[in-house]
This record gives structure tokens, sequence and C-alpha cells, in this order.
């Protein structure tokens, strides 16, 4: 697949997925690496610019098994970025789906 889709919508896809459940990093690189091809480091800087941009915030749980873990859980702002962003994508892969697809 054309590295440029994905990095496109890897964002997206990290808030998608943390709108339905919070998660630590390597849980979550590892759900997103099972649906979309991506190498083991490309998760993290793309967490570390939303904590910076305020649509995600971190916290620590401790594991009986093993060390604590970060998880990750969206912000109010990142709820609200996700339904933006989630609803251009919807419209603007709609477009695209008619245009290959030979619609109008």
């Amino acid at each position: 697949m054309n590295i440029q889709y994905k990095k496109g919508v890897l964002e997206l896809c990290i808030l998608s997925i943390l709108n339905k459940k919070d998660m630590y990093g390597y849980e979550l690189s590892e759900y997103l690496s099972k649906k979309i091809d991506i190498s083991d480091g490309t998760v993290y800087p793309i967490l570390r610019k939303l904590k910076s941009e305020g649509l995600v915030k971190t916290y620590l749980t401790e594991e009986s098994s093993g060390p604590p873990r970060k998880y990750y859980s969206l912000t109010e702002s990142g709820k609200t970025q996700f339904k933006n962003d989630s609803k251009e994508w919807l419209e603007f892969s709609e477009i695209v789906n008619q245009i290959i697809g030979g619609g109008n």
C-alpha cells in the first residue's frame, strides 16, 4: 500500500481506537499493525504529537505481573477532534470512492 495513504490516516485511526477504549502504547501498536502494515516505531511519535496538542492524556497503571504501563486516553479536545476529523474523512473517502468507482 502507498505509504502516503497510511501517513494521512494513522492519526485518525489512533483517535478512533482511543475513542472506544484506553490503551497502552504497545497494545495500540499491535492492534494497528494487525490491520495496517506499519513498522514498530510508527505509533509512538504520533502519540507524542497528540499529547503535545492536548488531544490525548496519559496515566500509569500498575500491573500485577510486570512494570506499570502508560495508558493513553482521549481528552475532551481529542473527542471533538475525532468527531470532526472522522466526519471529514468519511465525506472525503465517499468522494474518492465515487471518482475511482466511476460515479459522478
